[in-house]
């Protein structure tokens, strides 16, 4: 090992299993790859501190990606500085087109002592669980709007035009529930579009949903 006491943590992660990359402080300072580790909590708090122990000061660093920020947060809350990656910004070789986890360790823990990464903005736990919240409206809004195209296209595929302009009224409903049809087939799938294509059927997962809207 170097004589330099800082060292530079690429972490390539993974749902099951993170792979990691030590950089030595220097320009000439080792790369090495470390080895993967379960991607629990447990595991990484035990191979953080496990690293930690062998220098005076370690970087931290891995890519934004759909595992989110608890890594970042377990990494700080550990005292140590961590920087999350934005993936699209991040240095590549012209031709270089082969992916996999201890390469990529490798390149962030290379890039992180080299200076040439950026950084995203990372939220702090109560705006994330607001921009959860935003995210899981729009999802449900954007279901109930196929649910209820899938309901209007199998009423005008049978005939059946509702006589006044506005939909998904009281009264509308009530005009589904009313449609007769000779097969109980049918009658059981328009019943299942109208459940689904009530906003009620929504209604309890966002009981702050104007509020949530207006963040």
């Amino acid at each position: 090992m170097a004589d330099y006491r800082e060292a530079f943590v690429g972490i390539d992660v993974a749902k099951l299993r993170n792979a990691i990359a030590i950089a030595d402080a220097g320009r000439e300072g080792e790369v090495r790859f470390f080895g993967e580790v379960d991607a629990l909590e447990e595991s990484m708090r035990r191979v953080i501190r496990r690293i930690a122990a062998k220098f005076d000061r370690v970087y931290f660093c891995y890519e934004a990606g759909p595992t989110g920020y608890g890594l970042y947060r377990l990494i700080r809350s550990l005292g140590h500085e961590c920087m999350v990656v934005a993936p699209s910004l991040i240095p590549r070789k012209p031709g270089d087109r082969v992916k996999t986890n201890r390469r990529d360790s490798l390149a962030l823990a290379r890039l992180l002592r080299a200076g040439e990464l950026t950084a995203v903005w990372v939220p702090d736990e109560g705006h994330e669980a607001m921009r959860d919240l935003v995210r899981a409206r729009a999802a449900a809004v954007e279901t109930l709007r196929v649910h209820r195209q899938h309901v209007s296209a199998f009423m005008l595929k049978h005939g059946r035009i509702y006589p006044r302009k506005k939909g998904w009224t009281m009264r509308y409903l009530r005009w589904l529930q009313e449609q007769p049809f000779d097969h109980p087939a049918h009658q059981i799938a328009l019943r299942r579009g109208t459940r689904r294509g009530s906003w009620r059927r929504y209604r309890h997962a966002d009981p702050h949903r104007g509020r949530a809207a207006a963040a």
